[in-house]
């Protein structure tokens, strides 16, 4: 059974508009609905950054898709830091509404844990300075942003990204995480082979700590693979969603 529509969900500094690009690409292979949201605060999307918790987050996220009148099972796509707010998505959607969830190097602290407390360098003492001194962190500079999320990028797709990136809550950062109510359903994780911000071994951690992965697919890519790979991620991302028996 396929997906009836994709939900993609962005991670720290970025908002919606990071998708754009792969759901251009995926346009070409699918007619199901593509939805990327935003989280609060950001690109218009109403929210307090500097009091933001996941709860806030899911209940957005929920108006979102209830908004675009999303029916039947969703597969969820979560970049980066959403590896914090899709498990509470997806619990609060229910198992019947889940088809699958996506993590692309995603952040998943262990249970009862924090993000400031999972990451490495270099995100590590950046997340930490900003969680630990102020309540909402301003967009990364240009070069380090490009350096950490986009290495192997043009020059197009380097500019694209600096021009997204926004301010961030650091409350969530420092939020301890429950993943108790997850929904049972297959767990798929893209590891991206040259990330930077997630190195592949900080990304088998995570793994560990989210337990139940059904599948690992390995792409040669940088973090913000949506933007640097959009037709690799479109392709893999069907792949997902295509059961052997359909194919």
């Amino acid at each position: 059974m396929n997906a009836n529509a994709m939900v993609f969900i962005h991670g720290g500094q970025h908002d919606a508009r990071c998708w754009e690009p792969t759901i251009a690409a995926l346009r070409h292979h699918t007619d199901i609905p593509l939805l990327a949201v935003n989280l609060p605060g950001r690109n218009g999307e109403a929210g307090d950054l500097s009091t933001l918790t996941i709860a806030d987050c899911v209940t957005s996220m929920l108006k979102q898709i209830s908004g675009a009148q999303l029916q039947g099972k969703l597969m969820l796509v979560g970049h980066s830091m959403a590896g914090i707010s899709m498990p509470a998505l997806a619990a609060a959607l229910g198992e019947a509404a889940v088809h699958s969830m996506v993590f692309v190097s995603c952040c998943i602290p262990k249970e009862g844990s924090s993000v400031v407390e999972s990451l490495d360098p270099p995100m590590a003492p950046i997340a930490k300075l900003a969680a630990k001194h102020l309540k909402t962190m301003p967009p990364l500079p240009s070069f380090f942003a490009n350096w950490v999320f986009g290495n192997g990028m043009n020059r197009d797709q380097k500019q694209f990204l600096a021009a997204g990136l926004c301010r961030e809550a650091t409350s969530i950062t420092r939020e301890r995480i429950s993943r108790a109510n997850m929904p049972h359903c297959p767990r798929h994780w893209l590891l991206l082979t040259q990330d930077r911000a997630i190195n592949p071994a900080r990304q088998h951690s995570f793994i560990d700590n989210l337990g139940g992965v059904s599948s690992i697919l390995s792409l040669d890519c940088c973090h913000d693979v949506m933007i640097a790979a959009p037709e690799l991620l479109a392709t893999s991302l069907i792949g997902l969603n295509t059961p052997a028996k359909d194919q």
